[in-house]
């Protein structure tokens, strides 16, 4: 059985559904070294249990003349708050709906 073609558009809305609202702020961009880093500071991405979430991305060259996008987490809970698996894992496939919306949307859109 073959699996859906899922659209950019479908993908976004998708990753658009998983918050009803998130506050973030840019800590820094490095186009050079096409680093971008960004916190998560408030709404419901923060599950009740998070003080903030920090994202540390980096670009880099693949052998194969592509690119590897590489994304480092840092989770600070409230006070002696406990994170399941379930939960990092709930996170990580939110997070992964919206990235693959973005590369759908560029791969579709190579000018945007």
């Amino acid at each position: 059985m073959e699996e859906p073609e899922l659209s950019s558009s479908s993908l976004l809305a998708k990753a658009r559904s998983a918050y009803k609202s998130v506050k973030q702020r840019v800590d820094a961009i490095d186009k050079e070294n096409f680093t971008y880093s960004y916190s998560v500071l408030e709404g419901d991405a923060l599950m009740g249990i998070f003080d903030s979430i920090s994202y540390h991305i980096k670009i880099v060259a693949s052998a194969d003349g592509g690119s590897v996008c590489k994304n480092r987490s840092i989770y600070q809970t409230k006070g002696d708050a406990q994170v399941t698996e379930e939960e990092i894992k709930s996170g990580k496939e939110k997070a992964s709906a919206m990235f693959k919306a973005i590369e759908a949307y560029l791969l579709a859109n190579p000018d945007a």
